[in-house]
């Protein structure tokens, strides 16, 4: 029997890619990249080979729970799991955690975010087949580290020890924070650092045991919950109980405690499409180095541009340089990329 199952972590807003990204309908759920589906269903694909859908899970929000359904139909309902309330990724974790451990007591578990990028899906089978492989087999929790590939200050970091566990594997040395740039260029330059890309391995054994060692409250929270899983009490008992979790996230939680976490240093073409502007970096671009992403948005003497309209608006763009044009439901952002940061506060102003 498959006992290895998959978690996405559905519950983000996405707020750094408004206006395309709304609380509404955020950016997992949307095709950011032009290719006919959406980040959760691109990231549901990546893992069809080799994890059956009725062991995927989704953690989401409340609300989102219709457009799960709609763009995952494969995914049986029991499996799509509603938070009441946003409370960072380790009570989403220890959530799941538990209630997939009511059925499966060995489950093997990769937990992913909904709205990254893999171009390299062949690599990525791979490494997570020899991950899950690698956590079945021992008590240990695995994460993926990206092979750097420039000094990215939007990226937590992960240093590695030096001495391979298991062919390919590294136990970890320390967490970093996101880093300024004279610091990031220091850890590509030292070789030892890998990006945090936010994806986990683990045996179900093995994560409920860290959450009981690193954060015991909220495991008797859901030692409390686990009698209504599967029952028609559950989701009131979530929504009475999920609230009084500490709103905390797996990093802090668990990784930055556990004493036996490694890391599978991998090079997947990953993003986590995070800004416009890493969008940007992965996008195909014309000769004057602009990224246009809808069939009726043209660009005329314009040069480093993003652009990214929908599909009931035309528009032409004219003379920009290093910018962002983008646009949804009749409402459109025009910045600097060198700006993006600030997007957040311009959606204050729509």
């Amino acid at each position: 029997m498959n006992d290895n199952h998959l978690v996405i972590m559905a519950g983000g807003i996405g707020s750094r890619f408004w206006p395309l990204s709304t609380p509404t309908v955020p950016k997992q759920f949307i095709d950011i990249m032009g290719v006919g589906k959406t980040l959760i269903q691109l990231t549901a694909d990546r893992f069809a080979d080799f994890i059956p859908a009725e062991n995927v899970w989704i953690v989401t929000s409340k609300g989102y729970k219709d457009l799960v359904r709609k763009q995952l139909p494969e995914v049986p309902e029991s499996n799509i799991l509603l938070e009441p309330c946003m409370r960072n990724t380790a009570p989403c974790i220890a959530y799941v955690s538990w209630k997939i451990k009511k059925k499966h007591p060995n489950a093997n578990i990769v937990v992913s975010p909904a709205d990254h990028i893999v171009l390299k899906a062949d690599e990525f089978k791979r490494v997570i087949s020899k991950g899950l492989e690698f956590t079945a087999s021992s008590a240990n929790i695995l994460t993926l580290g990206i092979q750097p590939s420039r000094p990215e200050t939007g990226y937590g970091y992960i240093k590695r020890m030096s001495e391979v566990v298991v062919p390919e594997i590294f136990k970890v040395d320390s967490f970093k924070e996101k880093p300024d740039l004279a610091k990031a260029q220091t850890y590509v330059e030292e070789g030892v650092y890998l990006w945090n890309a936010g994806i986990f391995l683990w045996n179900v054994n093995t994560i409920e045991a860290a959450f009981r060692q690193c954060e015991p409250q909220m495991s008797a929270i859901f030692d409390k919950l686990a009698n209504d899983f599967y029952t028609e009490k559950e989701q009131d008992s979530i929504d009475t109980h999920f609230p009084t979790c500490k709103a905390i996230s797996i990093d802090y939680a668990i990784m930055e405690h556990a004493e036996n976490i490694y890391v599978f240093p991998s090079d997947l073409g990953w993003s986590d499409v995070g800004t416009w502007g890493s969008l940007y970096e992965l996008s195909t671009k014309d000769e004057d180095q602009n990224v246009v992403l809808s069939d009726n948005c043209r660009v005329i003497e314009c040069k480093n541009c993003m652009t990214h309209v929908s599909d009931k608006t035309k528009i032409v763009v004219q003379g920009l340089d290093n910018c962002i044009i983008a646009e949804n439901n009749g409402v459109f952002l025009i910045c600097k990329k060198d700006q993006e940061q600030r997007i957040k506060e311009f959606s204050q102003l729509s």
